[in-house]
C-alpha cells in the first residue's frame, strides 16, 4: 500500500502512527514534493470512487485564488479541476492510502485507516 502525506499534516502523522502499530508494510509518498500526474490522480479518484471536487480543499488560500467553490461540479468539469489538484497539490485532501485490493481510503480517522488495512 502506499499513502500520499503532507508530513506538517496531523491526520497523516496519526495515520503513520497507526500504520506503524499495526504492523503494515506501505510506502509514503510525499505528495507536496513527489507531485502525482494528472493521470495518477485520475487513477486515485477511480479507486477512492469519488470526483476531484469531493476531496479536494477548498478552504486553502490557493483554492480561494482559484475560486474553486464556484467552479461546476459535473463531469464536464472533472478535467479541469483534476488539472487543479496537479498543478496545486495542497489541494488535496489528505492523507490517501491506496489499498492492496485496488481501492483508496482518505485516511483522515483512525477507521478509515483500519479500513484501508482490512483490504
Amino acid at each position: 500500500m502506499e499513502i500520499w502525506i503532507n508530513p506538517a499534516c496531523s491526520k497523516c502523522r496519526s495515520a503513520l502512527t497507526l500504520l506503524d502499530a499495526e504492523g503494515a508494510d506501505y510506502t509514503v509518498r510525499r505528495y507536496l514534493e513527489d507531485v502525482p500526474s494528472e493521470d495518477e490522480i485520475r487513477g486515485v479518484f477511480e479507486r477512492l470512487g469519488l470526483e476531484p471536487w469531493d476531496i479536494t480543499r477548498t478552504q486553502e488560500a490557493e483554492a480561494k485564488e482559484l475560486g474553486l467553490k464556484e467552479w461546476p461540479r459535473d463531469a464536464g468539469s472533472r478535467e479541469r479541476w483534476i488539472t487543479a489538484l496537479a498543478g496545486h497539490p495542497k489541494l488535496i485532501q489528505r492523507p490517501i492510502i491506496t489499498a492492496d485490493d485496488g481501492t483508496a481510503v482518505v485516511g483522515r480517522t483512525d477507521e478509515a485507516v483500519r479500513d484501508a488495512l482490512s483490504r
